[in-house]
């Protein structure tokens, strides 16, 4: 059988990393897992103790397609504690992480060849979803004097129908202020361009709060997860926030794509949106870890990344060591025992020259990776 077209995307080579950092395991080497974005704090307690309350009484079968009420209402609570906002649980739909959410925002707002703005260095599954579902990405580049964030000028010169934006970023860690937020959204709204706003890193920032689009605006797709900040990755469970009118769309979408997010991981996310004061110390260990990183790497000899403002990566020029950041970062698994990311994952042009480091693990391990990368570096 023949493979359709959609299907010839490129690999996510942060998993392909951590895929030969698994086999190196397994060879038995001590691996430094600074390659993808992944806390190393098990998820909250009280999501753990919700689960174990609900396991064995009952079922756990389908869930309606947006997600449990409760769990709808919670998330809803969630604005009002955080950017004191007013939402109407009904806009909130629980996903499969936050790549289902991509998936049905995808669906829901463009048709094929569709043109939809990413920036780059940015999460490259954006671009790999879009083109499994036959939408076309549009690349701009974004600059440091930029934090490597999309503008309203960056977008002058594309025709697009849709603008996909994260603040705090992936791989950058960098965040768009109220005022470049407000600027951008009022760009689209005022050329007819859906606006797509990816929040998986609220909560995770360093010096000042994340602005939400929906602080600005109701007429946008938000999007968010419990991944991240919530460490439950492996839950695969997430959220978006839609305009009123567009949530029975997304809904027939839902039941036939999805029919549900896992139910059991529902139940776990209501222990977790109760357990503020240990994601709060998960935030302390990001903070150290940063200040490690950054303190480390300035000593191993990178001496080119901006300081992040969210998120927990690093994004570093490596131009004066290699040109070639996929040979960089193998070199650097097999002779230091080190797993890190090459920016060609985030920016197919550029990213040969660049490398993300992710300081999501335990300080400890943190402590260790610079240690091997110093000492790595020291002999390159």
């Amino acid at each position: 059988m023949r493979f359709s077209k959609r299907s010839k995307i490129n690999s996510f080579i942060v998993m392909d990393v951590m895929e030969q950092a698994r086999k190196e395991e397994l060879l038995g080497r001590d691996i430094v897992h600074m390659e993808v974005g992944q806390p190393g704090t098990p998820a909250p307690r009280n999501a753990i103790k919700e689960l174990a309350k609900k396991i064995n009484s009952e079922p756990l079968g389908y869930t309606v397609a947006l997600g449990i009420p409760e769990l709808r209402r919670k998330i809803s609570n969630l604005y009002k504690d955080w950017y004191g906002l007013d939402i109407n649980p009904d806009r909130v739909i629980v996903t499969s992480g936050s790549s289902g959410a991509f998936i049905l925002a995808f669906t829901a707002l463009f048709d094929t060849s569709d043109k939809v703005g990413i920036g780059a260095p940015g999460y490259p599954s954006y671009k790999q979803i879009l083109k499994a579902l036959d939408i076309e990405p549009v690349i701009i580049e974004t600059s440091l004097e930029n934090k490597f964030q999309l503008s309203p000028k960056s977008i002058n010169s594309h025709e697009l129908d849709g603008l996909l934006v994260a603040s705090p970023a992936n791989p950058t860690g960098s965040m768009l202020d109220l005022n470049e937020l407000t600027e951008l959204i009022n760009k689209c709204h005022n050329n007819n361009i859906s606006f797509i706003s990816d929040e998986i890193y609220h909560g995770i920032e360093y010096h000042k709060k994340a602005v939400s689009a929906l602080e600005i605006t109701d007429d946008c797709y938000v999007i968010n997860s419990f991944s991240k900040y919530f460490s439950m990755t492996g839950w695969r469970v997430g959220w978006m926030v839609v305009p009123e009118n567009h949530i029975r769309q997304v809904e027939r979408l839902a039941q036939n794509m999805f029919i549900c997010a896992p139910h059991s991981s529902q139940i776990a996310a209501l222990g977790a949106l109760s357990s503020g004061k240990e994601l709060r110390q998960n935030l302390e260990v990001y903070k150290i870890n940063r200040e490690l990183l950054i303190d480390g790497l300035k000593k191993a000899g990178f001496d080119k990344f901006a300081p992040p403002d969210g998120a927990f990566y690093v994004y570093a020029d490596i131009s004066q060591f290699s040109s070639d950041s996929f040979s960089f970062c193998k070199t650097m698994l097999e002779k230091a025992g080190v797993a890190i990311t090459p920016g060609l994952d985030f920016d197919s042009k550029r990213g040969k020259q660049t490398i993300r480091f992710s300081y999501a693990r335990t300080t400890d391990e943190i402590k260790e990776g610079i240690r091997r990368i110093i000492e790595y570096m020291g002999n390159y």
